[in-house]
């Protein structure tokens, strides 16, 4: 789809100047986005009137083409669709060629499962350059835990041989204090998107913060709605600018007695919003296995990797 962030170039014939000013402002700064943003929200996000909301949307709606055949939805996948290299080759089969832009792809697992591992891999290799497996771009990494490691990035960086600094300088961390300041930042990323040149976001981890605030039954209705909101802004990020997101999960006791002895936490509004889920554990010898439990495209299939000083590489004997 297009993306074209100069929306004072005409593409919404009829908006005034003070209009585009709010939309860009609220950091809605491309056409996809202003589609498919509900008009209550961009209300709630630029304070215009339901009408001038209900118009840019319109006339967003009608500058994109929405219908296409088959055919060139596959032409444009080709053309669109990056990946980055997880470390691992066998690692990136299972996904496809690895991590994919313009979804989400969640990584679930226990404590020690490798899921900040892969994470701090991401965020080096995304730097490289495209023939090396990444996307030469910056990455934003939003940690919810406080548990996010320069030492490890500075590790994997000089392990690869790359340059430490220009690595450690093309990650920004941001530090989600609360679930509602994490809702915040989520909003305003179209806003911090427009420093330019983001390829990677990471959510380190998505449902913490809603786990320790929300307790009890009569509270997750909102709890659900909440986390709802705030994966549908991501997912609308993800798809606006064409960025790969990866989002880390838990996994709590399936006290039902029914499949696997666990699942992810969540429930069905987070195994609806992830394009790709991978369950992360660990195996024998120190190996770390990956397994696509649920993907519209990708077979399910797993993985074995290692956990080394670079990062995330593939297991010799495989």
């Amino acid at each position: 789809m297009e993306r074209d962030t100069e929306l004072d170039k005409g593409v919404l014939a009829g908006v005034g100047a003070v209009t585009i000013k709010k939309l860009k402002d609220a950091g809605l700064v491309t056409l996809i986005e202003i589609a498919v943003t509900p008009p209550l929200e961009i209300v709630s996000r630029t304070g215009m009137t339901i009408e001038t909301a209900k118009k840019v949307t319109t006339l967003a709606l009608k500058s994109l083409s929405m219908y296409k055949t088959a055919d060139e939805y596959h032409e444009e996948r080709l053309l669109t669709v990056k990946r980055i290299t997880t470390g691992s080759k066998k690692l990136d089969g299972i996904l496809g060629g690895g991590i994919e832009s313009g979804v989400i792809t969640e990584l679930i697992g226990e404590f020690g499962a490798s899921k900040s591992q892969i994470c701090y891999t991401l965020s080096v290799l995304t730097q490289l350059p495209e023939d090396q497996g990444g996307l030469d771009g910056k990455v934003l990494f939003i940690d919810t835990e406080n548990t996010f490691s320069p030492d490890r990035i500075h590790q994997i960086a000089s392990t690869r041989e790359l340059d430490v600094h220009k690595i450690m300088s093309g990650i920004h961390i941001v530090r989600a204090y609360n679930s509602q300041h994490q809702e915040q930042i989520i909003r305003d990323l179209p806003i911090k998107l427009q420093e330019g040149n983001y390829k990677l976001i990471i959510l380190d981890s998505a449902i913490s913060h809603y786990r320790g605030e929300f307790v009890g039954r009569g509270t997750l209705a909102e709890r659900q709605q909440n986390i709802s909101s705030f994966l549908g802004n991501l997912l609308r990020v993800a798809e606006s600018f064409n960025l790969a997101v990866v989002i880390t999960n838990q996994v709590q006791g399936n006290a039902s007695g029914f499949g696997a002895p666990w699942k992810p936490t969540g429930g069905h509004v987070m195994a609806h919003a992830g394009t790709h889920r991978v369950h992360l554990r660990k195996g024998r010898e120190g190996k770390r296995i990956a397994k696509i439990i649920d993907s519209p495209y990708l077979p399910e299939n797993e993985a074995s990797f290692l956990i080394t000083e670079k990062g995330i590489v593939d297991v010799a004997e495989d």
